[in-house]
């Protein structure tokens, strides 16, 4: 196989599955995980953690990761701006998760809120990667502002349900040129698989893996998944057929 890497902001990664830190029971298991799971990024909700005491979440996660600030919880595009600019400085890199939420109960993003704030952030260094809805005509618009990737939803954050409109995530992926990462939604391993089949370039979850009974477990379960869905894509799948197709050839059969 030849060489496929994720490219985000200039840096390339192996690995196209990004995994969240929160909601596990300590840092041994988020350590534990975020190895099985074989992720090269690793998202940090600043508002929500202290990066910087000794014995903190940042000893948890394994030294080659690299470390993509998010801000979670921020309702507004100046407080999405504000944290951006403390996870710059307490990660030392301009990767940025730009999360404005809209609706307390869903999470769904504040899309247009998400956009102001995206246009200014580039502006001032950021590599971007904004969480968004599946809609494509935004898509383009954080593309147009200078988005390194964008982060549809697959279904509500937490919720496990899948990706639950494909169609929407394959019109997407074919008006946009950066990176398209699921960000939400991903239950088990066929959700993580199905993305990638799809074409879409990564995928990042947490509650996924975290919530899982064997959280380890579910995190290698979700690096094969994967693996196995981006060489899906790649290869090619077969064209659907309505009726059977004899899978050896009929004719100059032995009498």
């Amino acid at each position: 196989m030849t060489e496929d890497p994720l490219v985000l902001g200039g840096r390339s990664f192996h690995s196209r599955l990004l995994i969240g830190t929160g909601k596990f029971k300590d840092f041994d298991e988020t350590r534990a995980a975020i190895e099985a799971s074989g992720a090269e990024i690793v998202t940090v909700a600043i508002r929500r953690v202290d990066l910087s005491q000794k014995g903190s979440l940042r000893d948890a996660i394994p030294k080659h990761c690299a470390l993509l600030p998010n801000t979670a919880g921020c309702y507004t595009v100046d407080e999405a701006i504000r944290t951006a600019h403390l996870g710059r400085e307490l990660c030392n890199t301009p990767l940025v998760k730009l999360e404005v939420i809209g609706d307390e109960k869903t999470l769904f993003p504040d899309t247009a809120a998400t956009l102001a704030a995206a246009e200014r952030l580039v502006k001032e260094g950021f590599v971007v990667l904004p969480y968004t809805n599946d809609d494509p005509v935004m898509a383009k618009k954080l593309e147009a502002v200078g988005c390194a990737a964008v982060m549809p939803l697959g279904a509500p954050i937490g919720s496990g349900l899948g990706i639950r409109n494909p169609y929407n995530l394959k019109i997407l992926l074919e008006g946009v040129k950066v990176p398209v990462i699921v960000d939400a939604g991903v239950g088990a391993a066929s959700d993580a698989a199905i993305a990638l089949e799809l074409g879409c370039d990564a995928v990042l979850m947490n509650t996924g893996v975290a919530a899982a009974k064997h959280p380890v477990q579910m995190a290698h379960a979700m690096r094969l998944a994967v693996e196995a869905g981006r060489q899906s894509f790649l290869a090619g799948r077969m064209a659907k057929r309505l009726y059977a197709h004899a899978s050896s050839p009929t004719d100059n059969l032995i009498a």
